[in-house]
């Protein structure tokens, strides 16, 4: 059993999800997996949260335990000893901080990158409203939330449920070979969201094919409470 490399809590989570064609994402389906649908539809989404109190190897590192990521997913499954792990795949993440995208890019393949970042929550006992910004080629990009300040249980079979119960991470680390990496995680709550903006230069950061599929509004957007999570130690599937 793979020993836990990474805590933290995971915080705010907005999830902006899109409706795709197949077509777009399969040139980015890592080996070994294949695409997993919800009622015969494939979702990119875009999420932006906030990374707190993380440990490295049960470790505090320092000016490192608390910063903001966005990051451009899309959904995959593995089938393992007969039964089918349901993960995702990270087109690009975004944090603050080098130190972080280093680690990452290195020990587990992904596809981070380092940007100016900033966030907002403005909070009362009825509203929370939250944003994340991110700037890239000197042009701000920002997603942001207005929500009332009552989490709900995600409703069983629900397109929420789908987007947010995806317990692996898979990234293509050569031809015939991918990183299979375990994030773990209770069930959240999730927000109704009443307003919602996003401010992003899709094309410049995800590529013209990817910029053209999210052209329309999203399907959805919510915002997950979030929890604790631990990650996993990666290994390699041939």
């Amino acid at each position: 059993m793979a020993s836990t490399f990474l805590t933290a809590t995971w915080k705010n989570l907005i999830m902006a999800n899109y409706v795709v064609d197949p077509a777009v994402l399969q040139p980015h389906v890592p080996f070994g997996t294949e695409l997993d649908y919800w009622n015969g539809k494939t979702y990119v989404s875009l999420v932006g949260f906030m990374f707190l109190n993380t440990k490295v190897l049960g470790i505090p590192i320092p000016f490192h335990r608390n910063f903001e990521e966005v990051n451009l997913r899309f959904y995959v499954r593995y089938q393992h000893e007969g039964e089918w792990r349901r993960g995702v795949v990270f087109v690009k993440e975004i944090v603050p901080k080098a130190a972080i995208t280093l680690v990452a890019n290195t020990l587990y393949g992904e596809h981070y990158m380092t940007c100016p970042m900033k966030n907002s929550l403005e909070e009362t006992a009825e509203k929370l409203k939250v944003s994340y910004s991110w700037q890239y080629q000197k042009q701000w990009n920002s997603i942001s939330v207005t929500c009332p300040n009552t989490p709900k249980a995600i409703a069983e079979g629900s397109e929420a449920e789908f987007i947010t119960e995806h317990y692996w991470g898979y990234t293509q680390l050569k031809e015939n070979k991918t990183s299979q990496y375990e994030v773990g995680h209770p069930k959240w709550d999730v927000y109704d969201v009443t307003d919602y903006n996003i401010d992003c230069d899709y094309e410049s950061l995800y590529g013209k094919e990817l910029a053209q599929a999210m052209a329309t509004k999203p399907v959805s957007v919510f915002m997950a409470k979030g929890s604790e999570i631990f990650v996993k130690k990666g290994h390699v599937i041939k």
